[in-house]
């Protein structure tokens, strides 16, 4: 597992697609480092990129709070098709079907039903489109959900409207920042095919 930065109390790894942010990475790390690996946010299973692991209980702690209180800062970059607006704030209301394990947008809040925002710059435009967004709210596929639901799919997210060969959703956390120590830390890596 590639690691961003190391010490006794937390690790920020570089999470590859195919592996479960909650278990299959942890497990990783544990053999790469050795003690106890605990995870603060998740991140889907067809997804890579960065991530923050504790590794005591009171950097799970400290680190869970920066989630809750929004100080801990997720950035992605993702490939859309067609060419969304050239920014956007968007708010949607989010229901998720546990069975088909898919989100919807839905129109009024009921129960099960969470408010999702996002914030996106374009970045390059045409057939297919890059995309730096910023989440202010974790929900299960939101950034997937939230662009299929306006036509823009992910490329290769098939479960979200996508039809072309590619086998997985184009979708990588590129940046995660939280306050560590006194300071802000932030940790930022791009896939290949965000190169620009």
């Amino acid at each position: 597992m590639e690691l961003l930065y190391c010490d006794r109390d937390i690790v920020v790894c570089v999470k590859p697609v195919g592996l479960d942010s909650e278990a299959d990475v942890p497990q990783a790390l544990k053999e790469q480092l050795g003690g106890d690996i605990f995870p603060i946010h998740r991140l889907d299973k067809n997804a890579g990129g960065v991530m923050v692991y504790a590794r005591t209980k009171t950097a799970a702690s400290t680190l869970s709070r920066a989630v809750q209180d929004g100080t801990m800062i997720k950035e992605y970059v993702a490939c859309v098709h067609g060419t969304p607006p050239p920014q956007g704030d968007w708010t949607d209301l989010l229901w998720k079907d546990s069975a088909k394990n898919k989100v919807f947008v839905v129109n009024r809040e009921r129960r099960g039903v969470k408010k999702a925002r996002l914030e996106f710059t374009r970045l390059t435009e045409g057939e297919t489109s890059l995309v730096r967004i910023r989440l202010h709210t974790g929900r299960s596929h939101q950034i997937r959900v939230q662009f299929a639901s306006r036509k823009f799919p992910l490329v290769g997210d098939h479960k979200y409207g996508s039809r072309d060969e590619v086998t997985t959703p184009m979708l990588f956390s590129c940046r995660i920042t939280f306050p560590y120590k006194g300071e802000t830390r932030h940790f930022d890596i791009l896939p290949d095919w965000a190169q620009i």
